[in-house]
């Protein structure tokens, strides 16, 4: 993707790279959650940016010593917005940006919610190797013909009620079914916000993404 140096320099200031390796073998993106509808940015402190901090360090001790970039992308929007899809549209051009960054290397995708959403949504990319989904947002209509050859992995507790843990499972079978590697992990505990039994969420999304940098 072809990024003007005004719209380059915009996705640059949102795209936080922490402690990035001089010559890294990979990169994790990863994306927080968000709401349906909202054209404003996210507030100054914004608690679902917060949410994935613990996230992106369990990763790093996961990946420790191996020399991966992780980065953190916060949305010009706070909303999906339709078929706008505005955060999707920042997670492709996060993508191009920490190409130019990080260089060519493979991308893991760390999503929760909404960004869950975002990080299936630009799968396709030719840089992803993989998506680790948290509790992610997949409406039925939602495509996956993009998705052949990816790995995929989306956790979900069964008690969440701000996002369906069955249209994850439903997701799952329809990615499957056009050539994804596409596997559903139910959590016992947390909820959509991940606070109960927060652990054991960090240390399994580390893991499966240890996994998807490694190839495995």
């Amino acid at each position: 993707m072809a990024l003007s140096d005004r719209r380059k320099g915009q996705v640059d200031e949102r795209l936080v790279l922490r402690h990035p390796p001089s010559a890294p073998i990979a990169a994790v993106l990863l994306l927080p959650g968000g709401r349906a509808d909202g054209l404003r940015p996210p507030p100054p402190v914004d608690v679902a940016a917060l949410r994935m901090r613990p996230f992106g360090r369990a990763v790093l001790r996961a990946l420790r010593p191996r020399p991966v970039c992780v980065a953190y992308l916060r949305y010009r929007r706070r909303g999906w917005n339709g078929d706008r899809a505005d955060a999707a549209r920042d997670a492709r051009e996060a993508l191009a940006v920490l190409r130019e960054r990080a260089g060519d290397v493979p991308v893991v995708l760390l999503g929760h919610s909404m960004g869950g959403r975002a990080a299936l949504r630009v799968a396709g990319d030719p840089a992803v190797r993989g998506v680790v989904a948290l509790a992610p947002w997949c409406p039925p209509a939602d495509p996956v013909g993009h998705l052949a050859g990816r790995r995929l992995f989306l956790l979900h507790d069964e008690a969440d009620r701000v996002t369906s843990a069955q249209e994850s499972w439903d997701f799952v079978r329809r990615a499957r079914a056009v050539g994804a590697d596409a596997t559903g992990v139910r959590m016992p505990v947390g909820g959509h916000a991940m606070l109960r039994g927060a652990g054991l969420w960090h240390g399994r999304a580390a893991d499966l993404v240890a996994r998807l940098v490694d190839g495995g």
